[in-house]
């Protein structure tokens, strides 16, 4: 029976991964700092809580470990824990920027850090990072939380490399705005900026419509049943990550119109649209 570790499991992404995981049979370990939200997801999936902050590496360590001592293997690592911190460079405080990279960041290299050599060493193991959209594009407002999944996205791709060897892989999911409680708490225990405030309402605006999480956990699964390297959604995200491979400094010259008219949708693409149900287009 395969086993799965998914941190921030107990809400958006996290959970609607536990419960995908759960339905196909794995044996998952919902990990998350809110341990009663974890209590519930595991309820629903048929796992385990724990109630983790990915910012502890010995707590991260101690997690992987006792998963692989009592449960005798471990498959998926989902080092999908996050925070939404957003507002305009000039008047972030190095708090948002560590705090952005305390979590997002370094949270991942914990996650990476405690489970590839297990996986290494049994051979077999697959680590999907969950970065962002923005982290592939220019993501103006939100320059601390940009910064943060470009450093995944790279991440992912350097590990990818060398984990082939030892028949490990790994993803980066790079979802556009997904329907989840993250975009009503921008910048957690952080001070508030009117971007912040605003998450959602500017989200759906930029996008032309939230992603349901629901959508966005299938192509997880389909990206991982395909040993994708990016898993990429919805469809107007991955119009707009086309734009930005083709012509970098057109994509910076339409982020700049996005943030001086925060209603045109991201790259001036995906305006309206309406939710993308089809497989995702990713690339190895």
């Amino acid at each position: 029976m395969r086993t799965a570790i998914v941190t921030g499991g107990a809400s958006g992404i996290g959970r609607a991964l536990c419960l995908r995981l759960g339905a196909r049979g794995a044996r998952v370990v919902v990990a998350d700092l809110d341990g009663a939200g974890a209590e519930r997801v595991a309820g629903e999936c048929g796992g385990t809580a724990v109630t983790l902050d990915v910012t502890d590496a010995r707590a991260v360590q101690n997690l992987v470990t006792t998963v692989r001592d009592d449960l005798g293997r471990l498959d998926f690592m989902f080092n999908n824990a996050g925070i939404a911190v957003g507002g305009t460079a000039d008047e972030l405080t190095l708090d948002h920027w560590n705090r952005a990279i305390d979590v997002n960041l370094r949270g991942v290299v914990h996650g990476v850090h405690a489970a590839y050599p297990v996986m290494v060493r049994q051979g077999f193991g697959h680590i999907v990072n969950t970065a962002s959209l923005a982290g592939l594009l220019p993501a103006p407002m939100m320059a601390p939380y940009a910064a943060a999944k470009h450093a995944v996205v790279g991440l992912s791709l350097a590990l990818r490399a060398e984990a082939a060897a030892h028949g490990v892989k790994v993803s980066a999911l790079c979802p556009g705005f997904t329907d989840t409680p993250l975009l009503d708490h921008a910048n957690p225990g952080l001070p508030q900026t009117a971007t912040g405030a605003t998450a959602r309402r500017s989200a759906t605006r930029i996008q032309g419509g939230l992603y349901p999480v629901d959508a966005l956990a299938d192509d997880v699964m389909r990206g991982l049943a395909r040993d994708r390297a990016l898993i990429v959604a919805p469809a107007s995200g991955r119009i707009a990550w086309r734009v930005a491979r083709l012509s970098p400094a057109l994509a910076v010259r339409l982020a700049s119109l996005t943030a001086r008219r925060p209603g045109r949708s991201l790259l001036g693409l995906g305006r309206g649209r309406g939710p993308d149900r089809g497989r995702p287009v990713t690339r190895s």
